[in-house]
């Protein structure tokens, strides 16, 4: 009896020592949960506070080189449609396809140009197994349709010292904080669809305008920053490294951008990923992980070296490239930048009907699980 005593009191310790080490995460759709362990170089810094948006919060990070690779029994192909091969934002994808981090985790990632709206239902239909962009209105215009899609990962915020955003033509003498956008005229290469309406939406209200008082006019990449200094249009969002052309300029002003230290674009996931193969989706973004802490955990353009090589892969000028400031890849999600980002697109009439609730646009548990995070 006393033997028998003996083995059942080991064998529980031995369970609660076994539950302190692991954990089960409900993956928010509707997929069995998944046991989270601790990550071997992802310490307490691997996670931010979801709530917390200050703009001088500390992107999350672990060491050099994690999460180490956990490869998978079967090895998978994914098929993962962006915008731009191009893009800055684009790059941890690019490299991780260059450096064969996806193939250390025992997948083959191919990246597919398709933009957006002819994306999302091929990703709803499992045609594609994850989309690199954002939540945008579209987005949420399909997950109220019935799309099983979630944004699952983040990727950039800006630098402080960048100056990607709203900027307008100085009138009269004024000073920014005089300006009044309302009855004005808006170059952009963007549409009301975009998550941009967000800072968007908020630097209009700071100028006494909203997004319907402030007439859109949609243009060409190569026409945006013509007509706002041709007088063509009275303001303008002028994307990296377009801006450097009126920084310093007194007839301009910078009057707001993306919000420094929240994300709004990424990884979305379909089907496929969120239920059907959710540890393949969880080795996506391990890979993703481990290439920005390994590659861009800084201010990776210091480096000249490394972003002539990145410039040679994006297939752009590296003189370009290096003249704007670093991103701050950052692979989390802010709790409310989906509230936000509906209220904008509600603002602008491209969606319609009552908010979704966050957990119908967000699953922060595939990267909390790549990092060991337990909630």
């Amino acid at each position: 009896m006393r033997s028998r005593t003996t083995t059942l009191a080991v064998l529980v310790a031995a369970l609660a020592l076994s539950a302190g080490c692991t954990a089960q995460q409900d993956t928010g759709t509707g997929a069995k949960p998944r046991t989270i362990r601790p990550v071997a170089g992802c310490g307490k810094a691997s996670w931010t506070d979801p709530a917390d948006r200050s703009p001088t919060r500390a992107p999350a990070r672990c060491d050099k080189g994690a999460p180490a690779p956990r490869p998978l029994k079967k090895h998978r192909t994914l098929t993962v449609a962006t915008g731009t091969l191009a893009a800055e934002y684009v790059a941890p994808l690019r490299l991780a396809v260059d450096k064969g981090e996806f193939k250390k985790e025992g997948l083959d990632v191919r990246l597919k140009v398709l933009p957006t709206p002819e994306a999302l239902p091929l990703l709803a239909k499992g045609d594609l197994d994850a989309l690199w962009a954002a939540p945008e209105a579209a987005v949420v215009n399909g997950i109220t349709g019935g799309f099983d899609i979630r944004w699952v990962a983040g990727n950039f915020s800006p630098d402080p010292k960048s100056k990607s955003g709203l900027w307008v033509r100085l009138k009269d003498g004024r000073s920014a904080s005089s300006v009044s956008l309302k009855g004005s005229r808006m170059g952009t290469m963007i549409g009301k669809g975009s998550v941009i309406m967000y800072p968007m939406d908020t630097s209009f209200a700071a100028h006494g305008a909203d997004l319907n008082s402030v007439a859109f006019q949609q243009l060409g990449s190569s026409d945006v920053l013509t007509a706002l200094t041709g007088g063509g249009v009275d303001s303008a969002w002028l994307l990296d490294p377009v801006w450097r052309r009126v920084d310093g300029d007194k007839k301009y002003a910078f009057l707001g951008g993306q919000p420094q230290g929240e994300p709004l674009g990424g990884a979305l996931y379909g089907p496929n990923l969120l239920q059907h193969d959710p540890g393949a989706g969880v080795a996506f973004l391990r890979a993703y992980i481990r290439t920005v802490n390994t590659y861009f955990a800084g201010d990776y353009k210091a480096d000249r070296a490394f972003t002539a090589g990145l410039a040679r892969l994006l297939e752009v000028d590296a003189e370009v490239l290096a003249a704007v400031p670093s991103l701050r890849m950052d692979w989390e999600i802010r709790k409310g930048t989906a509230d936000r980002l509906q209220k904008a697109y509600r603002d602008a009439g491209v969606t319609k009907g009552a908010p979704l609730p966050e957990n119908r646009l967000v699953d922060r548990s595939f990267y909390a699980e790549a990092v060991g995070h337990r909630p």
